[in-house]
């Protein structure tokens, strides 16, 4: 038994001097910021070794359950996915077109793209209308030339991810949106949460995490295609020969090639 106590003794006491250097020894006692034990135990320090600990084991734990869905969300044809998309996409079909919702259905892809389970975060999710850009032309006659008489298979630029974005922010205009991300689909929808930040929140504004987004610059980012989705049909997620004339913009490269600059005196 006392093998056993000195040896607990001797934990604690590498616990304390490990948990914080400025150690006071003073009448027998040890007392420091983090732990208090007394010189023939170390119940208190073994207790908070333990719970620290399980503390880690927890994260662990935590870092392996996001893990988890994010693999399951990867395997959508499985059989568990199936059901449950199946599920949801008749739930879905029942609500509003823009409805929010009190967490994301997809925590882990959330999360990645900024998402806090904080104050001044929110989550709506969109329902946009899959398909392509029908001509909107009485009888399907344009009365112009030939090039211009297509009627059907017209695609419209920008994705539906982005149109999305674009609903959700001119919805609620007093957001900010910040990102956004598929959840589900049918035949005839397409449905994706919208990440909103309250840029009027203390919580975001003393964060100097998301305070950027606070800026005046960044409002109606989405409707100038500034977010992921935004940048993505712009042509923007490329590198190389390939896509220099796409930045800064494919616009702004046409309307260079095009204009004539002399000088004066030449």
């Amino acid at each position: 038994m006392m093998a056993g106590a000195t040896s607990a003794t001797a934990a604690a006491d590498a616990f304390a001097a490990s948990a914080c250097p400025r150690v006071v020894a003073a009448g027998g006692r040890r007392r420091c910021g983090v732990v208090r034990c007394d010189a023939d135990g170390g119940a208190q320090a073994v207790a908070m070794a333990a719970s620290i600990a399980a503390l880690e084991q927890f994260k662990i734990s935590a870092d392996r359950a996001y893990k988890f869905v994010s693999e399951l969300w990867r395997r959508k044809q499985s059989d568990v996915m199936r059901f449950v998309q199946r599920v949801r996409c008749w739930e879905y079909r029942q609500q509003p077109a823009i409805v929010r919702i009190t967490r994301p259905t997809r925590p882990d892809r959330a999360r990645r793209l900024g998402f806090k389970a904080k104050q001044g975060y929110v989550v709506y999710r969109i329902r946009v209308r899959r398909g392509g850009r029908k001509r909107p032309v009485p009888k399907g006659i344009v009365y112009g030339k030939p090039k211009h008489q297509g009627i059907t298979q017209l695609k419209f630029q920008r994705n539906k991810r982005s149109v999305a974005e674009e609903r959700a922010g001119r919805r609620l205009g007093g957001l900010r949106v910040l990102n956004s991300y598929w959840v589900n689909e049918d035949s005839t929808y397409k449905y994706f949460e919208v990440i909103l930040v309250d840029v009027a929140h203390s919580a975001v504004r003393n964060d100097p995490r998301i305070n950027w987004l606070c800026n005046p610059v960044h409002k109606h980012r989405e409707l100038r295609g500034l977010t992921s989705a935004g940048k993505k049909f712009r042509g923007l997620r490329g590198k190389g020969t390939r896509h220099h004339k796409n930045r800064p913009s494919r616009r702004a490269t046409w309307k260079k090639n095009q204009t004539v600059s002399l000088r004066r005196y030449r």
